[in-house]
């Protein structure tokens, strides 16, 4: 069997990681891009193919695009999107930069290098462009409004994206993944210093109180619900490999129980359960 490839994106650490050295093992090729050169160099010396890609820079997703496509002979199998950051913050307190700023990484970057592989994944007769969305790309929780709204524009693009596409043998897929042991969290913290200031906010009181000390002190109480990386990877195992992908995947159990409640209550009695 001829050996498949993927790039994936976002593979410092998490879902990435995990993603590439699962399919590594599986006899994928892969392209395991970070937006750092150290996290690449990194990978490299784990024996994984590596450059950097990072979705903020038009010029580094066209270059990124170039490469993967001249390093498999213009013939790449698959995409996972998976690189994205939060800006934690009321919906108030998010100025026009801090959204653009997110945008480009979780949001305009991936679908210009989904555009970038399109012609190659035409020519050659098929593809799988999987995207990781969240929980959260459907059902909103407060302080998460900047990656909320990332989300929800992944999901509404990658369904429109699949419904253009569907006389192609090109997979559009979602994975949506709820609580997932990563660093975005951590990674989250010089955004939040960056673009919300919080000292000045008229809901200041809720930042003392509820998100800073989930933000800077985490509970040493492990969420029952989360589950590590690797639950994401089985997830798009499945979607790359099985003859008849889903549209959707959900990860973690919070996933499965908001899509229920998304179907099955009002907005009012929706948004009763997740101010709870």
């Amino acid at each position: 069997m001829t050996q498949r490839s993927i790039l994936i994106t976002g593979c410092s650490s998490g879902i990435g990681l995990d993603a590439a050295r699962t399919l590594a093992s599986r006899n994928w090729r892969v392209f395991a891009t970070c937006r750092q050169a150290e996290d690449c160099k990194r990978l490299e010396d784990e024996g994984l193919e590596s450059f950097v890609l990072d979705y903020a820079s038009p010029e580094s997703v066209a270059a990124g695009a170039d490469k993967v496509l001249a390093l498999t002979h213009g013939k790449l199998d698959a995409l996972f999107n998976n690189g994205a950051f939060a800006i934690p913050g009321l919906v108030e307190d998010l100025s026009r930069d801090a959204l653009r700023h997110l945008f480009e990484t979780n949001f305009f970057g991936q679908f210009e290098l989904i555009n970038a592989l399109l012609p190659a994944m035409r020519q050659q007769g098929q593809g799988r462009i999987i995207n990781c969305s969240s929980v959260l790309g459907f059902a909103a929780l407060p302080f998460r409004g900047a990656y909320n709204a990332s989300k929800f524009a992944m999901e509404g693009l990658s369904d429109t994206l699949r419904l253009e596409l569907s006389d192609t043998p090109i997979h559009i897929i979602l994975i949506e993944p709820g609580p997932i042991r990563t660093r975005i969290r951590e990674n989250s913290i010089p955004q939040f210093e960056r673009w919300i200031d919080w000292q000045g906010s008229a809901q200041r009181a809720r930042y003392e109180n509820e998100l800073r000390p989930r933000l800077y002190t985490p509970s040493a109480k492990k969420d029952r619900f989360e589950l590590p990386a690797s639950a994401v990877t089985q997830k798009l195992i499945h979607a790359l490999e099985s003859d008849k992908p889903r549209p959707r995947y959900y990860v973690t159990t919070p996933t499965h129980v908001a899509g229920i409640l998304k179907r099955l209550l009002s907005t009012r009695m929706l948004d009763k359960v997740l101010l709870r």
